[in-house]
């Protein structure tokens, strides 16, 4: 839980009544985002309020006439998810700065240059969305935001969202230790278990993602893993 004296106000108008909760500014961005967050931790305290500034808390009745509950947890998400964050300047420009790296490493993951067949570095993607002015906001998700900013630095940084697929034989002595980095990475589409406790496994992953796949994969089983891009055709 965040300290009272570090928390900002998020504010519901309706029905010409104020409702006010004091919550952690990070946590509510990722709460909005709709990532798992408990509504606890998001409170710096377990209160609802008319005016916070004064101490006034809000009254009972109101909160079941509008939000149907007096729950103070559930009427606080109804205030987070459909209300105003007020957060000074400096806060609003660290979550910013926050959801545009998480933006970033989208583009990075998912996307490659296909002039390279590789993907662009971070900070190569980062310069593009600074160069055409692309305004993150700070309240939606980087997968909310993904595809207006691709749209935008398009025209200066060529991007192909492309898929692989790819078959994989991991060595039994690997095989239980390579699912849990398979699964991070990829979909997998269809596996099996040979009689020698061989895993085989056919999965799509991002192209973006691809040569770290591989490598820690190969850095896992030292370099034990058979690996093939496949065809369209399977082949």
């Amino acid at each position: 839980m965040v300290k009272l004296e570090e928390a900002v106000i998020a504010k519901l108008s309706t029905h010409g009544t104020n409702f006010e909760v004091l919550v952690d500014p990070d946590l509510t961005l990722d709460f909005r985002a709709g990532e798992d967050v408990d509504i606890r931790e998001v409170l710096a305290a377990e209160k609802i309020f008319k005016d916070s500034k004064k101490g006034k808390k809000a009254s009972e009745e109101m909160m079941e006439e509008i939000f149907g509950t007096t729950d103070t947890f559930k009427v606080a998400e109804e205030i987070i998810r459909n209300g105003q964050i007020q957060v000074t300047t400096e806060q609003r420009r660290k979550m910013r700065e926050e959801r545009k790296k998480q933006v970033v490493s989208l583009i990075s993951r998912r996307a490659i240059n296909p002039q390279t067949d590789r993907p662009h570095p971070p900070r190569r993607i980062e310069n593009a969305i600074d160069k055409v002015n692309v305004q993150i906001n700070p309240f939606e998700s980087a997968e909310e935001q993904l595809s207006d900013v691709v749209e935008a630095i398009r025209p200066i940084l060529p991007l192909s969202f492309e898929t692989r697929r790819i078959a994989i034989k991991i060595p039994p002595s690997y095989a239980g230790k390579s699912y849990r980095i398979v699964n991070d990475f990829a979909q997998i589409e269809r596996d099996e278990w040979l009689n020698d406790g061989s895993w085989v496994v056919e999965v799509k992953i991002p192209a973006g993602t691809q040569l770290d796949f591989f490598k820690k994969l190969n850095d896992l089983t030292k370099g034990e893993a058979e690996t093939k891009v496949l065809k369209d055709d399977g082949s």
